[in-house]
């Protein structure tokens, strides 16, 4: 090369990232969710892989922008929706999508129930999603051949269309069991083409879910006492043993309940006069008398 040629400028892709926001909505996942590191694992890949792609069209590289479509695919509550509103904010800090929104819909939201009343509802839907990420609870639902006269296939039709055509200004991520969107996507193979990221989310162990129950707990200024909290290990193990388990839904709903027994017992003791520490503090009895444990003896018989 000549000496008067000036050689291309160097790319600091550390500075891109720190100026880019992505590091900090990294760490605010990291901070909302126990474990997952698979997830946070694949998060982080795609925010690179997004981030020079960036710079790459910068530069005149890329001539054509990424396919950002995406597929989560776990059992319920294993933070799939809290994923999908981060990835909204990574795609856009990265400039994307025009808002970092999250519109969070399921097969009622989509679909009609009579002729004529599909499209409306999809249209609108989407309208409301525009420049942002929509999210879809249980794709698989939208698809129902058993029923003829099921309208799920013209909502299907219209989201299909809208990806490819406007794939600039709209993210979509669909969310299910990992068998059944299998079966969905082999069923609706234009969606298995349009999307570039499939990402799936393992089950919490009992010892992430007893984080997440003493984090939740923390967050509403409450906590176990020592003997609650053995009783709550106890509970979950029961608990993942059993029918319709969510895994952190299944912890915060056995909280709720935790904390209306707790409520209940302090008002039956009005006539005594209660601590702060008591307003704080939930006992194994508040945890103990739990279907759970009954279901659990009736099972080991």
């Amino acid at each position: 090369m000549p000496d008067d040629v000036a050689s291309p400028p160097a790319i600091d892709l550390a500075a891109a990232f720190e100026s880019s926001g992505v590091g900090a909505v990294l760490d605010q996942l990291d901070n909302e969710l126990v474990g997952l590191r698979p997830v946070k694992r694949r998060i982080r890949e795609i925010a690179a892989l997004l981030l020079v792609d960036k710079i790459r069209s910068e530069a005149g590289l890329t001539a054509q922008p990424p396919t950002l479509h995406m597929s989560f695919t776990g059992n319920p509550g294993t933070g799939k929706t809290t994923v999908a509103a981060r990835m909204a904010d990574i795609l856009h800090r990265l400039g994307y999508i025009r808002s970092n929104h999250l519109v969070s819909v399921t097969r009622d939201d989509l679909v009609g129930q009579y002729i004529g009343h599909t499209a409306p509802k999809t249209k609108e839907i989407l309208k409301k999603a525009m420049g942002g990420v929509l999210f879809i609870d249980e794709a698989y639902y939208l698809y129902r051949p058993e029923n003829e006269r099921d309208y799920g296939q013209e909502a299907i039709e219209i989201l299909l269309q809208v990806m490819e055509s406007r794939r600039n200004d709209l993210v979509v991520i669909m969310a299910g069991y990992a068998d059944r969107m299998d079966r969905f996507f082999t069923s609706n193979p234009g969606f298995r083409s349009r999307i570039a990221h499939h990402i799936d989310f393992p089950d919490y162990t009992a010892e992430e879910l007893m984080a997440i129950a003493e984090m939740m707990l923390t967050q509403q200024n409450y906590r176990f006492s020592p003997a609650a909290q053995e009783a709550f290990a106890r509970y979950i193990t029961a608990r993942m043993t059993q029918p319709h388990f969510s895994n952190a839904r299944s912890v915060r709903n056995a909280l709720d309940r935790a904390r209306l027994r707790q409520a209940v017992r302090l008002f039956e003791t009005q006539g005594h006069a209660i601590t702060v520490d008591d307003l704080m503090t939930i006992e194994p009895d508040e945890i103990l008398a739990s279907r759970v444990f009954a279901a659990a003896q009736e099972q080991a018989q």
